[in-house]
């Protein structure tokens, strides 16, 4: 699983982006640059990434830097797999 294609098909999906969704590359900035990216559709592609990945997203681990750019995110989301990764084998 490519964690950056499977990130971009999710926001495509809430944002109903049509072409701007190609040219999505790790560096593409999300907050400021995606029209369609506010507030509210930040916490929808919060619930539909904890859902996509079985993961729980925390309101106070959310900032800017999360949504900064296409990377930022998929850093974000890898961390919170790992961490529910690492705590599902400890248990």
């Amino acid at each position: 699983m490519k964690l950056d294609i499977e990130i971009k098909k999710v926001i495509k999906r809430t944002l109903a982006l049509t072409n701007r969704y190609d040219a999505m590359t790790m560096d593409t900035y999300l907050l400021g640059n995606i029209p369609e990216l506010d507030s509210v559709s930040i916490v929808s592609i919060i619930l539909a990434l904890e859902k996509e990945f079985s993961i729980s997203i925390h309101d106070d681990e959310i900032s800017a830097a999360t949504f900064k750019t296409l990377g930022t995110l998929v850093q974000f989301i890898q961390k919170k797999i790992t961490e529910k990764t690492t705590t599902t084998t400890a248990v």
